[in-house]
């Protein structure tokens, strides 16, 4: 893993299922550009984008999240750092190079708080990402897995709610042991209104990013 040399910034939300990352990456976009509109953040732009990604490997991913087709929980994982590393290469490290910041809702922190619960291996998710840029902040959403299930019973029909909440449970353990490991982590209370979250947010931001 490397650090961001590149002029932009690189941004990463985490947090389970259901805790509002696609939410608040849209909302520190929002207020980013709104800093630069006003001479206050000099970069040239801000761009959003998500793990796994819309590319053929990215596909291949979410069908078998989907349930439309089924490998090895290694082979999954396999297949989430080859998309990592094509998005890094395709996408990620070119807005970068631009001056651009790119924020990214999940990266390979998820891939190690999922992928652990059925492999188990940890240092062998860590390795196979080895190669992955490290990014300059994350935000982990801190919200129980009680309340991911009741958002995520509002718009998903067809999951076991006890199984879902019980298997969330077990991830946010696995991501505890990365908070220490990787210092760019900062837990956050996605509790709160959005609006509040995203408050909490800017201001971490501000004070170590901007």
């Amino acid at each position: 893993m490397h650090k961001n040399t590149y002029p932009g910034k690189f941004i990463v939300f985490e947090g389970l299922d259901g805790s509002g990352q696609s939410t608040q990456a849209g909302l520190l976009a929002d207020f980013l550009a709104e800093k630069a509109q006003k001479k206050l953040f000099g970069h040239t732009g801000i761009e959003v984008t998500k793990e796994p990604t819309s590319s053929l490997i990215g596909g291949l991913i979410r069908g078998q999240l989907n349930h439309d087709w089924k490998s090895s929980a290694e082979c999954l994982q396999i297949l989430f750092a080859a998309d990592r590393l094509h998005h890094l290469e395709k996408e990620v490290i070119p807005l970068l190079e631009r001056g651009i910041t790119v924020i990214s809702d999940r990266y390979f922190y998820s891939s190690v708080a999922y992928g652990t619960v059925d492999i188990g291996d940890t240092e062998w998710l860590l390795q196979i990402n080895d190669k992955v840029l490290i990014p300059d902040i994350v935000f982990l959403l801190k919200v129980s897995p009680k309340v991911c299930v009741q958002r995520i019973a509002t718009n998903r029909h067809g999951f076991t709610l006890f199984e879902q909440e019980e298997m969330l449970e077990k991830i946010w353990k696995n991501y505890m042991p990365l908070t220490k490991r990787f210092k760019q982590m900062n837990i956050i209370n996605g509790e709160q209104p959005p609006g509040k979250v995203a408050k909490d947010i800017e201001n971490i931001l501000v004070k170590k990013l901007l």
